[in-house]
């Protein structure tokens, strides 16, 4: 098999029963339509309990079929019934099967609940073979089931399996790798030596300058939307490094300006484009321009990666307040979540649900995102709109 099955819930729950069926009435099994919506609808050992009709149970056992997961029996010459293949599609061993089994009809789940869940299927001397058996699981060439990180109200890790969607209590997914993470790595030595770090870092970076490239059509899409939002208003890019994306702006009409924190890029960019206006600020003391009651646009391109998860907010509310009504602001940043150091500097690769948070707590609206591949990291590009 190349690629593991991806399972809808009605999906999940009509394989889930047939694999437990199987084991606890092999006498009835495969089972008939009657029996399998039966099993699906089940109000004890299920998690969540649905009432599924025939028609939702028949439909997708027959997607099912047509994707090799079910095969359906004739027995006699008028009834028909439904046997699971997904233990066979994916080389499921006895003590495998009793996991997943529970996992597909009950969702996150502790080693130990698991242990008491499985009894009837297979039976674990221990916890300690549980777990073994969900460590096979989980480093197959292709996981199977991956283990959550504790949250509150969790006397353990929960495990889950990774064939679908799974309802997890306490919000989204977060697997116990990414809970390791630390995601205010940039504040570790405090903001000041932070900031320090980056203006240092980026002093030295001017002192070579690169010439702009040319913008790719999906760049030149960004820039063109920019112009077409500040509609004639001024737009800044607050943290413009050399100037090419306000030199870019400029030569499509933009009154385009420039800000940075590092005083040796500033200095590039006013050599590069001498008839734009750049300054030296933080983007966090952004301020309105002189000749308008507010930025039409404001672009943070890549800097966010710069702050730590719990900065979003304050970077995006900094960025926001200058607009004009009306206004817009454009971020981008490095998809995550990771934390990556090079040339002395830590960045975060953000998440982008709490990116978007973040610009909603921040007062915008209207939001809109965007997410590119690349050769080594994804880029989410987000618009939103100050009311």
């Amino acid at each position: 098999m190349t690629d593991l099955p991806h399972l809808d819930a009605a999906e999940q729950r009509i394989l889930g029963a047939l694999m437990e069926k199987q084991i606890t009435v092999p006498a009835t099994y495969p089972l008939t339509l009657n029996a399998l919506r039966t099993a699906c609808n089940q109000s004890t050992s299920r998690d969540p309990v649905v009432s599924y009709d025939d028609h939702v149970v028949e439909t997708t056992a027959r997607a099912l079929k047509s994707r090799g997961l079910i095969r359906v029996v004739w027995e006699g010459s008028r009834v028909l019934k439904y046997h699971q293949l997904l233990d066979e599609v994916l080389d499921l061993q006895p003590d495998e099967h009793a996991l997943l089994t529970v996992l597909l009809l009950r969702g996150a789940q502790s080693a130990g609940e698991l242990k008491t869940r499985t009894d009837r299927l297979h039976r674990f001397a221990d916890r300690a073979a549980v777990e073994e058996c969900l460590s096979r699981l989980a480093t197959r060439d292709q996981p199977l089931v991956q283990e959550l990180a504790k949250r509150p109200g969790w006397q353990d890790p929960r495990w889950i399996h990774l064939l679908g969607p799974v309802d997890i209590p306490g919000g989204p997914v977060v697997s116990a790798a990414e809970a390791a993470l630390d995601l205010d790595a940039p504040l570790a030595d405090g903001a000041a030596v932070r900031d320090e770090k980056v203006r240092a870092a980026f002093d030295a970076v001017a002192a070579a300058p690169v010439a702009a490239s040319e913008p790719d059509p999906f760049d030149r899409w960004i820039l063109e939307r920019v112009v077409d939002l500040a509609a004639g208003r001024p737009v800044v890019d607050a943290a413009c490094g050399a100037g090419h994306v306000v030199g870019a702006l400029a030569e499509r009409g933009a009154r385009a300006h420039g800000s940075d924190v590092s005083a040796g890029m500033i200095e590039q960019a006013r050599t590069a484009y001498p008839s734009l206006e750049f300054d030296v600020r933080d983007l966090r003391r952004l301020m309105r321009p002189v000749a308008a009651d507010g930025w039409g646009v404001a672009l943070a391109f890549g800097v966010l990666d710069l702050f730590a998860e719990s900065e979003l907010r304050e970077v995006i509310s900094a960025l926001t307040r200058p607009l004009a009504n009306e206004g817009y602001a454009v971020l981008t940043c490095s998809v995550g979540p990771a934390v990556v150091e090079a040339d002395g500097l830590v960045r975060v690769h953000h998440d982008p649900r709490k990116v978007i948070a973040a610009a909603e707590g921040a007062g915008l609206t209207d939001l809109d995102w965007y997410r590119r591949g690349g050769d080594e990291v994804e880029r989410l590009y987000v618009f939103g709109r100050r009311p």
